[in-house]
């Protein structure tokens, strides 16, 4: 919460201007966070696969003693995701198409928003840096955001009620263990 929010006692954010906005529900909760994993999934993949081409390797020079010693700056790379956590990427990178192709303005933001870094587990696109990119208000972008999350929702309601299935996505259990990850800020849906 920032200085300018506070909660109520009904679960509401208020702001200064004193009006209410409701907290997101559960179930656009457990969307987002299994969005996030996804796009974490996402970027930790390997950059490339496996090419039939013959390598030839050669040992490296060192040219320093500083790198001979592991000092060197290289970037922190995550691990390769496990298989169980690949098949939830697809899953969850699935539910982008349940909103309909006239309103991919929708489908981008939600995109973009779920792509999180799986090393320190921040956003690659920030709320302002969106807004950006679209030519918009971040306070728009914001609500564009809730709306893809919610149109996602009621797709996902709609199939369970012709399929007799449970409609909310389950929340995955790695977005909760990965170190220095914070819940996702949904005072701003």
């Amino acid at each position: 919460m920032t200085m300018r929010q506070s909660t109520s006692q009904h679960g509401e954010t208020i702001s200064r201007i004193g009006r209410r906005r409701p907290e997101a529900s559960p179930e656009a909760q457990s969307l987002i966070a299994c969005l996030e994993e996804a796009g974490a999934t996402l970027l930790s993949l390997p950059p490339s696969g496996f090419s039939p081409r013959l390598r030839t390797s050669t040992l490296p020079v060192l040219r320093e003693a500083a790198e001979a010693y592991g000092w060197s700056l290289t970037e922190l790379r995550a691990p390769m995701p496990s298989a169980s956590r690949i098949s939830r990427m697809d899953r969850a990178m699935g539910y982008l198409s349940l909103i309909p192709q006239d309103r991919y303005l929708l489908r981008r933001i939600v995109g973009c928003r779920a792509l999180v870094h799986p090393v320190n587990g921040r956003h690659l696109f920030s709320w302002r840096r969106l807004g950006e990119l679209m030519g918009a208000d971040h306070k728009a972008i914001q609500r564009w955001h809730a709306d893809g999350i919610r149109i996602i929702l009621d797709a996902l309601r709609q199939q369970a009620a012709e399929t007799g299935r449970p409609s909310s996505p389950a929340t995955p259990p790695v977005m909760t263990a990965m170190p220095g990850r914070r819940a996702p800020s949904l005072d701003r849906l």
